[in-house]
């Protein structure tokens, strides 16, 4: 079977490689996301219902903490 640009899903290894960084730091932000807020994706889906999210002020806190420590550990390999 031949692999077909418009059949096959996209994936980080698909980017230049200039564009991986922003791949994998975006990969980690829907990871927190869906971790933290239950959602599905980041994408926006031009729909109130799956757009608008109500969430805690705790729950913002802790996904803007992993956030940064995801940051800072990175800023610190480099």
């Amino acid at each position: 079977m031949q692999d077909n640009d418009a059949t096959r899903p996209r994936s980080h290894h698909d980017d230049p490689p200039q564009d991986r960084p922003a791949a994998a730091r975006d990969a980690l932000i829907l990871e927190i996301a869906q971790r933290r807020f239950f959602l599905e994706t980041l994408e926006i889906r031009n729909s109130d219902r799956l757009d608008f999210h109500d969430v805690g002020v705790w729950a913002i806190r802790d996904a803007l903490e992993e956030a940064y420590e995801a940051g800072r550990r990175a800023a610190s390999q480099s």
